[in-house]
């Protein structure tokens, strides 16, 4: 990726935000009028066309969730009055799904964005639904904790719908269930009322993955890469002993999936702004703010300095480094990524769920007076300029998403190819939207001066 001579400043690209949420909202309103729900939780788009597909129900909360973030970046009534309706009608059983990882994915881009939105004052306070909201947090951070794997070295990690010898690094930014959680003050009971902190949980499972899904060039193995990543690590569940990495959607378990690399950012990043605002304190059970702070960061590092090595001069990664038909591309990392090209398909949600993760990171380190930290930060915003414009972000009537290019599920071939193409193109997914609205709300709220959206933002009491 391009090292940018001079800052990007956010107001820069307030034009292109401001056309992105007009494009947004009819993307919405085609949706909430068209999507048959019956049929399960929109996933990705078949020529332009939103379907489902039968996994797991991960993407309910960011469909509802894009409602909220149109709401809260142009005051939108109607959708914010769908979006809560919609909560409160459906997702109730992701509360308490115990076969899933991703609480944080679900139910914190719903019941924690209503909460956030009234912690701000962005909408008037209603004592029965901030209830609700709580319970709902408190439970899903609880039942998230729920799926845990202890490993050999004393720690442990929140094991994934593949079973409990499984660690997916995506559940690094899924984490946020348990951090709200935890806020709300709840904690998690096990047999004869055993107490188990959700703090405790969360930062044992970060660290694990700081650990263990994460590679910093120490001889691990014959393909420790500093920054790279491992979409899946696995364990011997008997002893808890780490055994070799492993993936799902990736091309190998020694290549890095890049929508699992962009997942480390943002979660790393999130969870580093937040045990950061926590007391010296609550953390000194696990060695002191410092260290845990330290290992938080660490992974950071190396997985943004990975991103920024190993994706096209744009910023916008093909779905995975090691996918082998990247090499008949030349030299790809030195020229902008071509979605329309014949071997491999770009990932633009890795991009648009990245660039917050880079910029939330870069605005950590200036604050804690690190220059380097304007580097990051540019280059978040960056990558988020790209995709704000063609060929990303879709002003096609016809077509329901927002953001095109995005992938799923490339080695099971889930992706439609357009007739008379080879690879995937052209098509949106549900994650891929919502978190290019997720950054365009972040810089939007930078550009203006106000604070940034924070998932654990407490209500004002000035």
């Amino acid at each position: 990726m391009e090292r940018r001579e001079t800052p990007l400043p956010p107001a820069a690209l307030a034009g292109r935000i401001a056309r992105m949420w007009e494009i947004s909202v009819q993307k919405l309103r085609a949706l909430e009028s068209t999507y048959d729900e019956s049929r399960g939780a929109p996933v990705f788009t078949v020529e332009g066309v939103w379907t489902t597909r039968g996994w797991t129900e991960w993407t309910q909360g960011f469909q509802y969730g894009s409602a909220l973030l149109q709401f809260d970046a142009t005051g939108d009534p109607e959708l914010l009055a769908w979006a809560r309706h919609k909560t409160r009608e459906r997702m109730a059983p992701h509360l308490t799904h115990m076969g899933v990882h991703d609480h944080g994915f679900n139910n914190v881009s719903t019941y924690g964005a209503i909460l956030r939105l009234m912690n701000e004052g962005r909408i008037p306070e209603d004592r029965g639904e901030r209830d609700v909201c709580e319970l709902a947090l408190k439970v899903s951070g609880a039942v998230q904790a729920r799926r845990w794997t202890r490993t050999a070295d004393g720690g442990g990690f929140i094991h994934s719908f593949n079973g409990p010898h499984s660690l997916f690094v995506d559940t690094i930014r899924s984490l946020r269930a348990l951090a709200l959680s935890h806020a709300l003050g709840h904690v998690l009971l096990e047999e004869n009322d055993r107490r188990v902190s959700l703090l405790e949980r969360l930062v044992l499972h970060a660290t694990a993955t700081a650990r263990y899904s994460v590679y910093y060039g120490e001889g691990r193995d014959a393909y420790d890469v500093p920054g790279r990543v491992a979409h899946e690590s696995i364990f011997n569940v008997t002893d808890g002993s780490y055994r070799c990495p492993g993936t799902q959607q990736g091309y190998s378990p020694f290549t890095t999936w890049t929508r699992g690399l962009a997942w480390a950012i943002l979660g790393f990043a999130e969870e580093l702004e937040f045990l950061d605002g926590l007391p010296e304190a609550d953390l000194l059970p696990f060695g002191g703010k410092r260290e845990v702070l330290c290992a938080l960061r660490r992974a950071l590092e190396a997985t943004s300095e990975f991103y920024l090595s190993n994706t096209p001069s744009d910023g916008i990664p093909y779905w995975d480094t090691g996918a082998p038909g990247l090499e008949r591309l030349g030299a790809w990392r030195e020229r902008p990524a071509d979605p329309f090209n014949v071997h491999e398909p770009v990932d633009s949600s890795a991009a648009a769920i990245a660039c917050q993760g880079l910029a939330r990171f870069g605005r950590w380190l200036l604050a804690a007076g690190e220059r380097g930290g304007q580097r990051y930060l540019d280059a978040g915003l960056s990558v988020l300029a790209r995709l704000l414009d063609e060929p990303y972000l879709c002003a096609v009537d016809g077509h329901q998403g927002l953001l095109l290019h995005s992938v799923y599920h490339r080695p099971n071939g889930w992706d439609h190819v357009p007739p008379g193409r080879s690879v995937p193109c052209g098509e949106s997914s549900m994650w891929g939207d919502y978190h290019l609205r997720e950054a365009a709300l972040y810089a939007q709220r930078l550009a203006t001066g106000a604070m940034p959206p924070a998932f654990w933002t407490r209500k004002d009491k000035g």
